[in-house]
């Protein structure tokens, strides 16, 4: 499913995390202030971050985000919506403290559209002990898009690994689907599309799980680096939306799974955006046992972009746009919602005024911390919500 999921330098920056000043750039006051939105509103923990996307605690305990960049001069290929996106090195990683926040990984590759927009680079991140994993985002299709946006572009679509001996590739999902393309029956068939657009990370002691939203199929990759299916979601029939000229009365709909966390049962829970027309309520969360087929867990969702569980076992869901993403006029962003599911299946909306484009949250010390305006260069954010 092509389409822009809220879609290299230092490297002691990300190791000595507790050690950051140490490092080259510019550390800036975090800035406090307030939006109203739910549970007491939103404050404002970090700004001007390059389309932020996944964030998570680090061994120190700062926040660390994952920034897809804002492109660059060029080469440039056809963006997804018909215009052009150009590549440049302003992917990064930004570090985020009470007293700063400080980009401390950057030169990660990026291409985005004019002004920065809908970028598509660093996309999740995560943790094992003092190895930093960084999940790179691809452009669309296979290998061949970022040959054509040349040698500086070979991190699209692969899982970085980040530890003492400097940064190397754990996984390249672009070739693995080009290789097994399992959503469609496996291999390079004639006829058969080939897309891979990882974006969603679990790390684990010796394994990571990685949703490809463009292959539509939950990874798994081991310590050798070796790339196995554990489950593949397959499309469904809805209506096609009206107004639109040639579509049958029902077209299918591609699941895009987009985040993946382990859940108090030891199960996999997967959260799903849906492709297009994006259908309000048509999102699930699914729960994934190895070697048994997925099922719903949850469902009745809009364009989910992550998902967590409490340490109460309750889980919590973020959709970049309550609405639909085809909600949102033209220059607007969609509103979207932090959710949370009681184990009696009750939900209660904990934020949505002043959610616009999320990407992402992380649960930690009483708060859920979001990043915001997910597909915007420099106005993005890290907002925080008291849960």
């Amino acid at each position: 499913m092509r389409i822009s999921v809220c879609r290299a330098g230092s490297i002691a920056g990300l190791l000595a995390l507790a050690a950051v000043t140490a490092f080259g750039g510019t550390a800036t006051a975090a800035p406090a202030k307030t939006a109203k939105g739910g549970s007491g509103g939103l404050t404002v923990v970090a700004g001007g971050l390059d389309n932020p996307r996944g964030i998570g605690f680090g061994p120190d305990g700062a926040l660390y985000v994952a920034e897809s960049g804002s492109g660059g001069s060029g080469p440039c290929i056809q963006s997804p919506e018909g215009g052009e996106s150009c590549f440049g090195r302003t992917g990064a990683v930004t570090r985020i403290t009470k007293r700063s926040q400080h980009r401390v990984l950057t030169g990660l590759p990026s291409v985005a559209e004019e002004g920065g927009v809908a970028a598509a680079g660093p996309v999740d991140l995560g943790f094992s002990g003092w190895t930093g994993y960084l999940l790179i985002g691809n452009p669309g299709g296979g290998t061949g898009t970022r040959k054509q946006l040349g040698p500086g572009a070979g991190r699209f679509g692969k899982l970085l690994k980040v530890d003492l001996h400097g940064i190397r590739a754990a996984a390249d999902f672009p070739r693995f689907e080009e290789k097994h393309n399992p959503d469609q029956g496996g291999g390079a068939q004639p006829g058969l599309e080939i897309d891979s657009n990882p974006n969603g990370l679990l790390v684990g002691r010796r394994s990571q799980l990685v949703t490809d939203a463009g292959g539509n199929d939950l990874l798994k990759v081991d310590h050798k680096g070796r790339i196995s299916v554990v489950a593949v979601f397959p499309p469904r029939l809805v209506d096609a939306p009206p107004g639109i000229p040639d579509l049958p009365p029902q077209i299918p709909l591609q699941a895009v799974p987009t985040s993946v966390v382990k859940g108090p049962d030891g199960a996999y829970y997967v959260g799903q955006l849906t492709g297009f027309p994006f259908p309000v309520g048509g999102a699930n969360v699914w729960r994934v046992v190895p070697g048994h087929k997925p099922k719903v867990y949850a469902a009745g969702f809009t364009n989910i972009i992550d998902i967590a569980f409490d340490r109460h076992g309750r889980l919590y869901v973020l959709e970049i746009a309550t609405n639909g993403l085809l909600s949102a006029g033209e220059n607007e962003l969609p509103q979207g919602r932090l959710v949370r599911v009681e184990k009696d299946g009750t939900r209660t909306t904990l934020a949505q005024e002043g959610l616009n484009a999320p990407g992402g949250f992380v649960l930690g010390h009483g708060a859920a911390y979001i990043t915001n305006n997910c597909i915007l260069s420099d106005a993005g954010q890290v907002v925080k919500v008291r849960i």
